[in-house]
């Protein structure tokens, strides 16, 4: 139903934004259930996770996989991490286009030296926190979201320092208006992600659909090639292939040589018609009957 991507400085408030927005959407009565994704999902260290970039590399595609397994008509995703790589935010904001849900940002915008002084605060009190190497670093090497880009649209922008964080903030409850407002002609502000053929799976890909078409063109091709021999050489007239199937009507011979050239193409252009119609066949009769109608429009009478 949505992504929420929540980025910003290490120290930010973010973590506290994820639970608020958490707590924000449950009271709102929501359907789907909400997820927060997170290091801590995976009991890892942060410290640990952000030593080096390998490290940090393995990170991000653990979580990019978790959230990719997640994102669903059923659940609101929240990625609460540091989001910083503004490439990353791109990839995250694919997984949503391709499941074709809805999509935003929250920014918690904390300036370097507040961050700093959050992250001692929290070394002091025994909490978990950065080494200040690991903190510098990733300061550094924050890309702020900008919201004309579509990755970190629609944005929205929480002050930490200012405002404080609560789930009846502000910034916390427009973000609930905007992933549970119904999307409708009367809310254009409302942005639904589309899929595209770059993004979306291609359904023919399914092992349980691929087999079928396979299995099933197979059949077939046998099915002509033992009428023929049956039929020496002559037309084939209303060949059966079993119950509420087309007959096969070939005029004439044909070898197996361009039945499998026709198999071929007929699996080919069914998988480039399921990336913008309707999806292949993943039950054996359907397969075969249209796989009937393509040799008999191609090679037959009818």
């Amino acid at each position: 139903m949505a992504l929420v991507v929540v980025c910003g400085q290490p120290c930010s408030g973010k973590s506290t934004a994820a639970l608020c927005l958490a707590e924000a959407l449950k009271e709102s009565n929501v359907k789907q259930a909400v997820k927060i994704i997170n290091e801590t999902s995976f009991h890892l260290d942060r410290n640990q996770s952000y030593a080096d970039m390998p490290a940090e590399k393995n990170l991000r595609g653990v979580i990019r996989s978790e959230v990719d397994r997640s994102v669903s008509e059923d659940n609101i995703v929240i990625v609460d991490s540091l989001n910083s790589i503004k490439g990353y935010r791109y990839e995250l904001w694919c997984l949503a286009r391709g499941a074709g849900i809805r999509y935003c940002v929250l920014y918690c915008d904390v300036e370097e030296t507040h961050c700093r002084k959050w992250n001692d605060e929290r070394r002091e009190n025994g909490e978990a926190n950065y080494d200040d190497k690991i903190f510098e670093d990733l300061v550094r090497r924050f890309e702020r979201p900008i919201s004309r880009n579509r990755w970190d649209s629609p944005l929205f922008e929480l002050l930490p320092h200012k405002d404080g964080i609560e789930k009846s903030s502000t910034v916390i409850l427009d973000v609930v208006s905007y992933l549970t407002k119904a999307a409708d002609s009367k809310s254009r502000d409302v942005k639904i992600l589309q899929p595209t053929i770059a993004t979306r799976s291609t359904r023919l890909s399914e092992a349980n659909s691929l087999y079928e078409l396979d299995k099933a063109t197979h059949e077939v091709v046998n099915a002509i090639v033992e009428a023929q021999g049956q039929a020496m050489g002559g037309p084939l007239n209303g060949v059966p292939l079993g119950q509420d199937l087309p007959t096969i009507n070939i005029s004439k011979s044909v070898g197996l040589p361009e039945l499998r050239r026709l198999r071929r193409t007929f699996i080919k252009l069914t998988g480039q018609t399921s990336l913008s119609g309707p999806p292949p066949p993943c039950d054996a009769v359907s397969a075969k009957r249209m796989f009937v109608d393509y040799l008999n429009r191609e090679l037959g009478t009818a």
